[in-house]
């Protein structure tokens, strides 16, 4: 018997009865005292309020009036949440522990006939994380940098962060978390200098420490977005989406790009961003970018740098012709 069914089972023979005991767990389930004690803790860490009678006889007991009220998942419920988690598989997210013991009891919640479903499911659905050759639906093994359930759990307290990286140099960044995002396989830390006065991005990969910031030095974050906002940059590409290229935006965009849609139908968008020409890489990503997008574009306003860089990509694919 799995963990997660005999565990299941368990808790329905501790809601028949009034009072238990270690022993009775022990026997009814033929295991170990040990594994009937994890067990137990295990089931008290799930909401049910047991608690424990000290004495030669002791056991435990149900809260009276205490029992929480039954969580129930409707079949697609369960089908929606165990496809979302085959559909971020390989992405490097936060709490894969958690995401694993929760993909366990969600399993161990519904009948055979359902778990059936969802392994078909997990056999003919394919996402871009999905690796066809191992369909297994506990197979989370994509362990994010261990910088960043630590980077996340400070965050949920403080967004003044005192931020140490190593390059090719130590070196340490004050900053007011605006972001924390994931883009291009890669986690970013998208915050405000506060020595610098400027918008800075940091890689997660390259985090060594990560602390609170000293009170005594730190910026209201309302002067930080007026800061931010007088320092945005002037628009200088606008671009008409017809429904091909607003289907590739769907597919990926830079994350500091977005469209808005010009009719009810969503088949026609207008794009509005700032390109820094003077940032190679950049230039380079939105070129490359463009071109993903095809043809179904409107140029109304574009760097001529921009325009360049396209007219260059394109000769170096196709010549001439």
């Amino acid at each position: 018997m799995k963990k997660v069914e005999r565990i299941n089972i368990i808790m329905r023979y501790i809601n028949n009865r009034a009072h238990f005991t270690i022993s009775e767990i022990m026997r009814e389930f033929n295991i170990s005292r040990s594994t009937a004690i994890r067990d137990i803790r295990e089931i008290e860490a799930m909401g049910m309020p047991l608690v424990a009678e000290v004495g030669r006889d002791g056991g435990y007991f149900v809260m009276n009036n205490s029992v929480l009220p039954t969580v129930r998942f409707t079949d697609n419920e369960i089908k929606a949440l165990i496809i979302a988690f085959m559909a971020t598989k390989n992405q490097q997210l936060p709490y894969l522990k958690s995401r694993h013991s929760l993909a366990e009891k969600l399993l161990g919640l519904i009948s055979e006939s359902q778990q059936d479903d969802l392994v078909l499911l997990n056999q003919v659905l394919l996402f871009e994380g999905t690796n066809p050759h191992n369909p297994d639906l506990l197979d989370l093994s994509d362990l994010p940098h261990p910088m960043l359930e630590q980077l996340i759990q400070i965050i949920l307290a403080d967004r003044y962060l005192l931020l140490s990286t190593e390059e090719a140099e130590v070196k340490s960044y004050p900053i007011y978390l605006l972001h924390l995002y994931r883009e291009k396989n890669a986690w970013q830390i998208e915050g405000f200098d506060l020595e610098q006065h400027q918008r800075r991005i940091i890689p997660v990969d390259l985090l060594t420490d990560v602390k609170p910031y000293p009170g005594k030095k730190r910026i209201h974050p309302k002067k930080i977005a007026e800061r931010l906002s007088k320092r945005e940059e002037a628009i200088n590409l606008v671009l008409e989406l017809g429904p091909m290229a607003i289907a590739q935006f769907k597919k990926y965009h830079p994350l500091k790009i977005s469209m808005a849609y010009t009719n009810p139908f969503q088949t026609t968008a207008i794009l509005k961003t700032f390109i820094n020409v003077q940032h190679p890489d950049e230039l380079a990503e939105i070129t490359n970018w463009l071109l993903f997008l095809g043809r179904d574009i409107r140029i109304r306003e574009m760097p001529k740098e921009v325009m360049e860089s396209i007219h260059a990509t394109m000769f170096s694919l196709f010549g001439e012709s």
